[in-house]
């Protein structure tokens, strides 16, 4: 058995052993995949994985010159009447968690009012912008509605030719608000294999089979490794918690790792010093955490 086969048949034993709900895994390491299914490979709801998608398509248009980390809300949302200090917030401060608007909106919960960018957008900045970090499916929203507003396209649609398309995904679907729009935050539905895909996309770089979908130095603001966003955001989380530092849609652990988390155990692990990339779906409703810590635990040592 190969390296890569005895790791991946630990980390299932794993999982295994502590009873945890997985739906697939996916390991790459160089260009060998392996993958493992407890059920078939159906499209699951990915979360709060779905900023990160978001993320990226926030990149493409960034390289395309579509908007900057620095464009605010109310250049691109005009129309959207604003509370106090709303339309500086910028979309790196969005992105990062950091707008300083205390709306805790998650897609999960209902949606009492008549526009989710209007209503967080219509509320005063009460926190520091670039620093209060308040984790929200409320402020990726309002990311990708900027981000409609810069493409004049559904941003789904406009993901297609971009991402989805050189990825395999066909025809991906993203639950939307009441007004239609993406919500951003959570609900796009992906199998684990084009996950996967997705996974590898993040590791490389940007790049997909000989071409650059986004710029590397984006991905590399995304894990707090370049410049343009040159330290991770602390969240307040104990120093010891694998949520302590968010970057832009990205959570750092575990361990060297770096990661997009979404509920019940919906993971991307890019552990980038062994170029390894692990895509895992899942619905651990107890105890999903450990999903991601048996990467560490068990999966990685072995490779």
């Amino acid at each position: 058995m190969r390296v890569l086969e005895r790791a991946l048949a630990a980390y299932v034993a794993a999982v295994d052993a502590e009873g945890l709900a997985a739906h697939g895994v996916n390991v790459l390491v160089g260009d060998e995949t392996v993958e493992h299914r407890w059920r078939s490979d159906d499209r699951v709801d990915l979360h709060s994985v779905s900023k990160g998608v978001a993320a990226l398509a926030v990149g493409m248009a960034v390289d395309e010159g579509l908007l900057a980390l620095e464009t605010t809300a109310g250049e691109l949302l005009p129309e959207l009447a604003t509370g106090r200090g709303c339309a500086a917030v910028t979309v790196r401060q969005l992105l990062t968690m950091t707008s300083g608007i205390d709306f805790a909106w998650f897609a999960q919960q209902p949606v009492p009012w008549p526009d989710i960018a209007g209503e967080m957008l219509g509320r005063d900045v009460t926190g520091t912008p670039g620093a209060t970090f308040q984790y929200s499916d409320a402020s990726t929203y309002v990311v990708l509605r900027m981000l409609r507003a810069a493409t004049s396209v559904d941003v789904r649609d406009w993901l297609l030719p971009r991402l989805f398309e050189p990825l395999g995904i066909d025809d991906p679907q993203w639950r939307r608000c009441p007004l239609g729009h993406p919500l951003g935050g959570s609900g796009l539905l992906l199998r684990t294999s084009e996950l996967g895909r997705t996974a590898l996309l993040l590791r490389d770089e940007g790049a997909w089979q000989g071409r650059q979908l986004v710029s590397p130095r984006w991905i590399r603001a995304m894990h707090a490794a370049d410049p343009v966003h040159p330290s991770w955001t602390a969240t307040g989380a104990p120093s010891a918690s694998d949520f302590h530092h968010y970057g832009l849609a990205i959570w750092e652990g575990p361990a060297d790792c770096w990661r997009l988390d979404g509920l019940y155990g919906q993971y991307v692990v890019i552990d980038a010093a062994s170029a390894v990339a692990v895509a895992i779906t899942a619905h651990e409703e107890a105890r999903d955490a450990r999903l991601v810590e048996l990467v560490a635990e068990v999966l990685l040592p072995q490779l």
